[in-house]
């Protein structure tokens, strides 16, 4: 009878084990490690432990494309050609963007694509130093204009935007060789008009000449082309969209 009892409570005991342990389970199959999070490892099989938490490290940002770089050679580097430029091409409109940048953020470097290149002006001017002209004189009062435009634009710069660029086709002329110490010849124009709106308004300034680079206008003045004293000038700044002039001009 005790043996009976015995092994009836031995049976209960594990029915109880069973119940509280032993219950129904649904089998979940092991979840994918996310990146950067912590997971803990599946129980062991052979010690019925739980295994060491594990740490998957995220995966590592692949780098930014660079833009491509232009192909070729730059154009200062090549020869002049006879070309009539035009104010309606791509890349006309992007070298005024590039302009307008300068303008707006006071800077030389944003407006450089807009400039005469050095490499044509070396080969353009016949005087002793041209780099020296072209860094010390030309490339200098160009910062200084751009600064005197920041200037205007005032406070709002940054919402200044542009809406039209004016170049007076009618009065673009070639410039031939042996002019104003010129090795080659080139188109000009003077009298372009920036136009833009600020504050609800409709503003314009000038560039005061430029001229011709293998059928494509660069700025070489932008603010004056003869200038008293050391400072930055704006060009003819009027409310509206002004008016082109005619000027006589190397």
């Amino acid at each position: 009878m005790t043996s009976v009892r015995a092994a009836a409570m031995g049976l209960l005991l594990v029915v109880c084990v069973c119940v509280t342990g032993c219950g129904s389970s649904t089998t979940l199959a092991p979840a994918a490690p996310q990146a950067a999070s912590t997971t803990q490892g599946a129980s062991s099989t052979a010690t019925g432990t739980s295994a060491p938490a594990t740490t998957t490290a995220a995966p590592r940002p692949r780098p930014a494309p660079r833009p491509p770089r232009p192909r070729g050679p730059s154009p200062g580097s090549l020869p002049q050609t006879d070309q009539v430029p035009s104010a309606a091409t791509a890349q006309f409109h992007a070298h005024m963007a590039a302009l307008w940048k300068g303008m707006t953020t006071g800077s030389l470097e944003p407006a450089l694509p807009a400039f005469f290149p050095e490499g044509a002006y070396t080969q353009l001017k016949a005087i002793a130093s041209p780099q020296g002209d072209f860094t010390g004189r030309l490339e200098a009062d160009y910062r200084l204009d751009l600064l005197a435009a920041h200037a205007l634009l005032g406070a709002h710069a940054a919402n200044a935007r542009l809406i039209d660029v004016v170049v007076p086709s009618g009065y673009a002329h070639w410039v031939p060789p042996g002019v104003c110490d010129n090795s080659v010849g080139y188109y000009e124009t003077p009298n372009s008009r920036l136009v833009y709106r600020e504050d609800g308004q409709i503003r314009s300034l000038g560039v005061a000449s430029m001229i011709s680079w293998r059928g494509v206008w660069y700025v070489i003045h932008l603010g004056a082309i003869l200038r008293n004293g050391y400072g930055g000038v704006v060009d003819d700044p009027e409310s509206g969209t002004g008016t082109p002039g005619s000027s006589s001009t190397c």
